[in-house]
């Protein structure tokens, strides 16, 4: 780990795929927003598919604005958009399970 510099504090940027995770821990001066710290992290360069325009963003599992200042080792979080609403998806395992999984006709 890097030394600690006056007026910087330490701070996490972590992403998650379904196989694949990156955490990046490094250095920004006090002051510095989620949106800045993922931005100077480099993991939109590593991952192309997150998109500012749609970006949901968390600290520690707490959804938080991009405007957010940091505290010295938070964790920004970004998170993925839901694939499926998680009460159909529960709806649809259950009925899968019980053999009564019925499909939507399309007119």
């Amino acid at each position: 780990m890097q030394p600690v510099e006056p007026d910087t504090i330490t701070v996490e940027v972590a992403y998650a795929l379904p196989h694949v995770q990156s955490l990046i821990t490094f250095q920004v001066v006090q002051g510095t927003t989620a949106l800045q710290a993922i931005l100077q992290s480099g993991i939109l360069e590593k991952h192309q598919e997150i998109s500012l325009a749609t970006i949901t963003l968390g600290i520690f599992g707490t959804k938080v604005s991009a405007n957010r200042l940091l505290q010295a080792m938070d964790r920004v979080e970004i998170y993925r958009p839901l694939r499926a609403n998680p009460k159909e998806a529960r709806r649809q395992r259950i009925a899968a399970k019980n053999g009564k999984l019925k499909t939507k006709q399309l007119k």
